[in-house]
């Protein structure tokens, strides 16, 4: 039998299986097998940790849903007493609106400070001192005073506070669901601020004591949120240091322009709802139309109501099939096409449809939430959210004294007429048209994209 001659390296190599082992054990030397087995408790008491972890923000989550479902409820309340507070501030309608309007004014700008805040501290203690602020607000406004104020700069910490621990708890693939839901259960409260706060103020108790009652429920959230949120966050916060060194993540967040197209095209989305609905909702209707106010509540009602659907929905739907950007344009061509059937097809189509239509299609306006956290880094995840936030309520703090004195314009400082508010109305049309033309340069971040643009690299990778 012929013998066959083996190299000296062949010689020292060996079998693959041994060779592989003779690596393992020169690339680490130090470990043992007994020392890797006393390792192994202690990675998975880590990974149980972290799990652990991760259903305490979920829980969280869940408790500070209810501060967001409250704080919308106090944001809308006031478009159903607008008689009573013209009587107890000595104001004209037009007056109201613009004192409403000034939750708007520090909402925007507590936005930055609630971002800047939980990326920095976490928010364990951070959130339940933004609901205290509220509670002030809303106990002030009760007693007479511009408590307002108070309120958007508190309520700026709900949406903020929820998505950070959503963003904590839930796996990044199910985050434009939470982050629907949330805004879902925010618009129920919006909805129950007017269908349940109408009848509530004209039977029930008076409008003072509303606001009152409500600062004490608040209250009760802040400690349950207080108790359920865990201590820990971020390990390495960005700027850890001075007080003013918080903001620094804001120079990562705007110095990317992505973020200032998710503001602004989810900003002139909310638009129809946070001025047109939640401002003059019943107004219009009331003293254009001649509706009776509850009729008038319940048609302001329907709009949030289609956002508490449209929001899990279209969140749903950007995830099923892996897209943001088509969800997001397909819902605002809904919206689009709602209010032109409204200002132009009056007494065609009924108007609860319109309404619920309307607030479906507005759910799109969060699809921008998720996108402005997946085109910035992770370590900035609140101050992202705080600055859409910021940009969102600033085109409302802007845009809602400026409808206001444009029906004052187009009605020549005379009533307010049916025809007036429907001149007025174009300009929330070209608003939705604008928010579709920002939504084209968006960057696509859905899962589809990471698989398309792994094929991409896969083939240009050499063989």
């Amino acid at each position: 039998m012929r013998s066959v001659s083996r190299s000296p390296l062949s010689s020292f190599r060996g079998s693959p299986r041994r060779s592989s082992a003779r690596y393992r054990r020169c690339r680490h030397p130090r470990i043992s097998d007994s020392t890797g087995s006393q390792l192994m408790p202690t990675i998975a008491a880590l990974a149980s940790s972290r799990r652990t972890g991760q259903i305490g923000f979920v829980a969280a989550w869940g408790f500070c849903l209810l501060f967001y479902f409250g704080q919308y409820a106090i944001r809308s309340a006031p478009g159903v007493m607008v008689p009573e507070l013209s009587t107890a501030f000595g104001l004209t309608t037009l007056g109201v609106s613009l004192l409403l309007g000034l939750y708007y004014y520090t909402y925007s700008g507590s936005a930055i400070v609630a971002g800047a805040a939980l990326d920095r501290f976490g928010p364990k203690y951070v959130i339940p001192i933004g609901i205290v602020v509220t509670v002030v607000g809303a106990v002030m406004f009760g007693l007479g005073s511009a408590g307002r104020l108070l309120q958007g700069g508190g309520a700026a910490f709900a949406f903020t506070g929820t998505v950070y621990l959503a963003s904590h708890g839930f796996p990044a693939a199910r985050l434009a669901t939470a982050v629907g839901f949330t805004q879902c259960f925010g618009m129920l409260g919006g909805s129950a601020g007017q269908f349940a706060v109408g009848p509530m103020i004209h039977g029930l108790i008076t409008w003072e004591q509303f606001w009152i009652f409500a600062g004490f429920a608040l209250l009760a959230i802040a400690a349950v949120v207080l108790i359920a949120t865990p201590s820990g966050h971020d390990a390495q916060p960005i700027g850890g240091g001075s007080w003013l060194s918080m903001f620094k993540p804001y120079k990562v967040v705007l110095a990317n322009p992505q973020s200032y197209l998710c503001g602004f095209c989810a900003g002139l989305l909310f638009l129809p709802t946070t001025i047109g609905d939640m401002i003059w909702g019943v107004p219009f209707p009331r003293d254009t139309l001649g509706v009776s106010y509850s009729q008038a509540v319940d048609r302001a009602t329907i709009v949030p109501l289609g956002w508490v659907i449209g929001c899990p929905l279209l969140g749903y739907l950007a995830e099923r099939i892996g897209r943001r950007k088509p969800v997001l344009i397909g819902g605002a061509l809904l919206m689009l096409a709602a209010s032109a059937a409204v200002i132009y097809l009056s007494g065609a189509v009924p108007p609860y449809v319109l309404g619920l239509l309307l607030g479906i299609g507005s759910g799109a306006a969060m699809i921008p939430y998720a996108i402005i956290k997946e085109v910035n880094p992770d370590k900035v995840k609140g101050s992202a959210t705080g600055a859409i936030n910021s940009l969102v309520f600033t085109l409302s703090v802007l845009l809602a004294p400026a409808y206001g004195w444009l029906l004052n314009d187009l009605a020549g400082g005379g009533k307010l007429t049916e025809t007036v508010f429907r001149n007025a109305d174009s300009f929330g049309v070209a608003g939705i048209m604008l928010a579709i033309v920002l939504a084209c340069f968006l960057r696509e971040t859905g899962s589809a994209s990471h698989a398309a643009a792994a094929m991409i690299q896969t083939a240009k990778a050499p063989a």
